[in-house]
């Protein structure tokens, strides 16, 4: 009888933890999906928002504001996941030289079971802050 026991104690202790080891990647899968898909849509947006006439007539580079922040917004809702909803933040938006700093962030839960309060839910806020100034070979 001792030894059944220690066998439930094994299975139960194996069961915990391949859930929270699927938790866990599940949470830092999302951290960088969320940080690769900031840093291509941000990098393709300043792209998208550079005035050519600004840079025609003078030579110097520079970005439109509405055209990034429209560009940025429409790019990511293309590519992000349906499943999650976000939160964008846009602290900088430099014209010249092209600089901006951009937040975001999303959450992730996950159910738990306490039996002695009942379930509860735990949620994990996941914050990706990225900043970037445009580079040209020139």
């Amino acid at each position: 009888m001792k030894e059944s026991f220690w066998g439930y104690l094994i299975i139960l202790i194996g069961v915990v933890s391949i859930s929270f080891i699927l938790f866990f990647q599940r949470v830092t899968n999302t951290d960088e999906h969320n940080y690769h898909l900031l840093k291509e849509v941000t990098e393709a947006a300043m792209f998208d928002a550079i005035n050519i006439a600004e840079y025609r007539a003078t030579g110097e580079i520079r970005i439109d504001r509405e055209k990034f922040v429209e560009n940025f917004v429409r790019r990511f809702a293309e590519s992000a996941s349906l499943s999650r909803n976000y939160v964008i933040k846009f602290y900088d938006v430099n014209e010249t030289p092209p600089k901006v700093s951009i937040w975001v962030g999303s959450n992730e839960e996950t159910n738990t079971y306490d039996y002695a309060n009942g379930g509860s839910i735990m949620n994990f806020d996941i914050v990706n802050r990225l900043d970037a100034i445009l580079e040209t070979p020139y």
